[in-house]
């Protein structure tokens, strides 16, 4: 027996554009001098998953930055086929 497929539409996700309140932005430097940003998050606010989301999609946003400038300076991406 054939199982029927169903077909939802998924809402879009929230798209965060800014720095919710309830999540805080430092400067820290390391030991070697390099500066760095951290997100903190209030782990009992009422819009936690709200705020995860939007410090997932940042540090995603910067890692794929930081990925872009890194491939460009060695020469870009190597292509197998």
């Amino acid at each position: 027996m054939a199982k029927t497929l169903e077909l939802r539409a998924v809402a879009n996700a929230k798209k965060a554009s800014r720095r919710p309140k309830t999540v805080g932005v430092k400067t820290v430097s390391t030991n070697d001098g390099v500066k760095t940003r951290m997100f903190s998050l209030d782990a009992n606010s009422a819009s936690f998953g709200d705020d995860f989301l939007y410090v997932f999609k940042s540090n995603v946003k910067m890692a794929r930055k930081k990925s872009k400038e890194h491939r460009a300076s060695h020469g870009g991406a190597k292509r197998t086929s």
